[in-house]
């Protein structure tokens, strides 16, 4: 008996030796003249819990140096380290849960991890896992900030990785100006879950309709114009309108009188070129039979005689149109308005020393 209490005393110590070997003890070591910090006597105090086997005390200890006031100054490597070994304290106690939750964020920071504690850790991760289950939660917008069972756990910026107990369990988003959302989620043992949570902005309320306001009385102003009635725009448009027909109507007939003195020109130039024909008169073509130029001939005087009447004929309206536009800006088309006009183009006579005209007054 006494041989083995030795060897575990002896085994003991070369386990704590090789624990604070691995998390840098020396590191703790109180500065010459000065107190140990806190975070550093609290990790300490942690290693001689766990090499001992109270895992109440460890687990105490280790949770007391990440909260203690100078915990900011640790190593990434010391924070993993010590996040491990919590969730392997934890996981002893049959606290599946808070053990996974801190198992796995140790296993985050497993770059800067040596790879026998990587192992340790996973192995004890996965034997939480064979616990509980995961919820994988998100919500939008991202400020939604999420709760688990009526605890907040974090916001949607990121997908928040949540190890809950088997069972039911209720998810919440919520966020000013947008309805709250609920949500109810069924986790079994080692499942994995995925949850969205979008909010619903919150209609504004309706506004109030103004009150009536006593109108105080006073002189009374000139009363407001009548508004125009729908013919009062016509008289300008008419106008264009006007405008439009006469421009057409002129380019239109021009280009078809042009054709018609082309045709003009090629019918001429074919008859010069007959005439040198000994055999060609001037009546051939009422003769019978005709020669083969006569058809070609009628056909290109049909043509010339079409485009001069059309060219005339549009010319002519153009003409006319024109000049019905142009008579209207010197007449008065009130009648057209369903209030009279107040102003209308005036022609007045004017004269200087050195000439005589007439002046135009107004708008159009």
């Amino acid at each position: 008996m006494t041989r083995l209490r030795l060897r575990s005393v002896l085994l003991r110590c070369c386990l704590l030796g090789a624990l604070s070997s691995a998390t840098g003890l020396s590191s703790a070591a109180p500065p010459p003249g000065g107190a140990q910090p806190a975070a550093a006597t609290l990790r300490q105090k942690a290693w001689i819990a766990f090499v001992n086997r109270r895992w109440a005390d460890a687990e105490a200890s280790f949770e007391a140096a990440l909260a203690a006031p100078d915990a900011a100054g640790m190593t990434e490597v010391q924070q993993a380290e010590i996040l491990g070994y919590l969730g392997l304290s934890e996981l002893e106690q049959g606290k599946h849960r808070e053990a996974a939750e801190h198992l796995g964020d140790s296993l985050d920071h497993d770059a800067v991890l040596k790879a026998a504690l990587v192992r340790r850790f996973t192995s004890g991760f996965k034997k939480a896992l064979e616990h509980v289950g995961r919820i994988y939660a998100a919500a939008a917008p991202p400020d939604a900030e999420i709760l688990l069972d009526g605890e907040p756990v974090g916001t949607g910026t990121t997908v928040l990785e949540l190890f809950v107990d088997p069972g039911t369990h209720t998810l919440q988003a919520r966020l000013s100006g947008y309805s709250e959302l609920s949500q109810r989620v069924e986790v079994a043992v080692g499942a994995t879950v995925g949850a969205a949570l979008t909010l619903s902005r919150v209609a504004p309320p309706p506004r109030r309709a103004p009150e009536p306001s006593v109108k105080k009385s006073g002189p009374v102003g000139p009363a407001a114009a009548p508004a125009p009635g729908p013919w009062a725009s016509w008289p300008g448009a008419l106008r264009i309108a006007g405008i439009a027909v006469t421009t057409a109507a002129v380019s239109s007939g021009a280009v078809f009188m042009l054709r018609a003195s082309s045709l003009d020109g090629d019918i001429g130039e074919r008859i010069d070129g007959l005439s040198r024909d000994p055999a060609w008169t001037s009546d051939a073509c009422s003769k019978a039979p005709q020669p083969s130029a006569c058809p070609e001939l009628h056909r290109l005087r049909v043509q010339r005689d079409t485009s001069g009447v059309l060219g005339t004929a549009l010319v002519a309206t153009g003409a006319v149109v024109g000049a019905v536009t142009v008579a209207s800006f010197f007449t008065d088309l009130s009648f057209l308005q369903s209030t009279p006009a107040r102003t209308s183009l005036r022609v007045l006579p004017a004269t200087t020393a050195q000439q005589i005209g007439v002046v135009a007054l107004g708008a159009w």
